[in-house]
């Protein structure tokens, strides 16, 4: 009689999209030719003072009190990143790693859990490749969504994609990222010329048949002068920094995360219950999308990750391809997934 199948204790994954952090230059929209001369967007400090304009308790909405607040400035002082008066254009540039051994765990204390695990992910790559998870995340390059609040309002946005070799570009594709919806990742676009060929590029990192290296470029038109939004740090003794806002930056140039970066990329999961109306959610175990509170993949649903995986592997019911697309691009998200319990 052989033994139950169980989840290992110990079962983790490293990520196959390694971003690293996107840096800002600024310049002119005319002269991206030349934007390796651009200088680099700093952080400066500055002091405003604002109105009270929290909500207040019942107990202080009597109009003297509140009259009496009113009076009290609200001192801040905050990060800012702003394009110099003679840059009307961003550019913002990472580089990303695409890499292979997609499914296969980096720790596992179980060599029948693992070697089920393996035997599962082959079977995928088999039936479906990684082609529909590759053109996703390429999707989300062409279309800018990185670029988070710097891409709303943009007059222009132009992203080049760039597939290094030896230090040099031997693939080039561009786009006009305005042109493309960030809403629709899983639909094909025959309009946007390179987008195929740039899926196949990361397919071929995923499956590790070659080695990928993307160099991504943005130019946003804002604006002369106009603000724009590296990352902001979490601070968590704010009196100690002094400051209510503080910005992220690499050696004093502005910058946004590379975990930020990971999740604009990964934001691909159409495959969950809503997906209508709210579009496209990062690759999560639980769907949580945190600007809302909300888990869009209950376990209750049974459309959770460990859910999924687990009556996979260990009851051999396959899910559903859409799900199974799911499963896969969690792996590739990587994280801790054993069951301790």
């Amino acid at each position: 009689m052989t033994d139950k199948l169980t989840t290992a204790s110990v079962l983790a994954f490293e990520r196959k999209l390694d971003p690293s952090d996107a840096v800002f230059h600024a310049g002119r929209w005319d002269d991206r030719a030349q934007s390796h001369a651009w200088q680099p967007v700093k952080l400066r400090i500055k002091p405003v003072r604002g109105t009270i304009s929290n909500r207040l308790k019942a107990k202080e909405q009597d109009p003297a009190k509140l009259d009496a607040q009113i009076e009290k400035p609200n001192l801040q002082t905050v990060d800012v990143a702003t394009l110099p008066a003679e840059a009307d254009t961003l550019k913002v540039q990472f580089t990303l790693r695409v890499l292979g051994g997609a499914g296969t765990p980096s720790a596992c204390n179980s060599a029948a859990y693992q070697a089920k695990l393996l035997a599962t992910v082959q079977g995928y790559v088999q039936q479906h490749g990684f082609g529909e998870l590759a053109r996703r995340y390429a999707a989300n390059l062409a279309n800018g969504r990185f670029l988070w609040r710097n891409r709303a309002g943009a007059e222009q946005v132009e992203v080049t994609v760039e597939q290094m070799k030896n230090g040099q570009a031997a693939h080039t594709w561009s786009f006009d990222a305005l042109a493309l919806n960030t809403r629709a990742v899983g639909a094909i676009n025959t309009e946007a010329k390179g987008l195929d060929e740039l899926g196949q590029a990361m397919a071929a990192g995923l499956t590790g048949s070659q080695h990928v290296l993307l160099r991504i470029t943005a130019f946003v038109r804002q604006g002369a002068g106009q603000e724009v939004f590296p990352s902001q740090e979490l601070i968590l003794d704010k009196d100690s920094a002094g400051k209510s806002k503080t910005l992220y930056h690499v050696d004093g140039v502005a910058a946004i995360h590379s975990q930020k970066i990971g999740n604009a990329i990964r934001t691909i999961d159409t495959w969950y219950e809503g997906a209508e109306e709210l579009g496209p959610i990062a690759v999560e175990p639980y769907g949580s999308v945190t600007t809302q509170g909300k888990a869009y993949r209950q376990p209750k649903q049974k459309l959770d990750f460990y859910t999924l995986l687990d009556n996979w592997l260990l009851k051999d019911q396959v899910p559903p391809a859409e799900q199974q697309h799911f499963v896969m691009a969690v792996l590739i998200r990587g994280g801790v997934f054993g069951d301790a319990s």
